[in-house]
């Protein structure tokens, strides 16, 4: 297969596992504490630039389902931004062409969803969805630093609890999938 042809067809299935993902658990995957299971695919950038257009792309699928301009601008954003930064760790420890994965590598590779969506989000809780208050709290800054913690927080569980034995898996399997 040529290498366009497997990097458009790589996305696309990345893109439509993330916008399945999440719209199947819309649920727990938009409120305020958020569990977006399909975050977890955030780690395969590491493995591939492909999964940054299929992440982004995804993600704005998902959120076009269900979401408000605000989240479909600015979540996919948070996702682009993350994305490129998992790819650039992802290549610093070259994440896929060892047969284990460094500790570093394993603890940096989830990080930028974190980071992005604990930073970007709250705001688009804020002002996308309405969520002017969080826990009986008020006012701006101290609901989004609320919303900040929450998402991070719900990020950390599913990038790290789900996206590192995914990513251990597609690290075993990556020449037989050859990613």
């Amino acid at each position: 297969m040529r290498k366009e042809v497997r990097f458009i067809t790589t996305g696309a299935i990345i893109a439509a596992l993330y916008a399945a993902l999440t719209m199947v658990l819309w649920e727990i995957s938009s409120a305020g504490i958020q569990f977006r299971l399909s975050e977890a695919l955030c780690i395969l950038p590491a493995f591939t630039p492909a999964a940054i257009p299929g992440l982004t792309i995804g993600c704005a699928i998902a959120n076009l389902a269900g979401g408000t301009w605000v989240d479909v601008v600015f979540g996919s954003l948070a996702t682009l931004l993350a994305s490129v930064c998992t790819y650039f760790i992802g290549r610093a420890f070259r994440v896929g062409k060892t047969d284990k994965i460094k500790l570093p590598a394993a603890l940096l590779c989830p990080l930028p969803p974190v980071l992005f969506n604990a930073a970007i989000i709250p705001f688009v809780l804020y002002y996308g969805y309405g969520m002017t208050s969080a826990f009986g709290v008020e006012g701006a800054a101290p609901v989004l630093l609320i919303h900040a913690g929450t998402v991070g927080l719900g990020e950390a569980a599913v990038c790290y609890i789900l996206g590192l034995p995914l990513m251990d898996a597609v690290n075993r399997l990556r020449k037989k999938m050859k990613i």
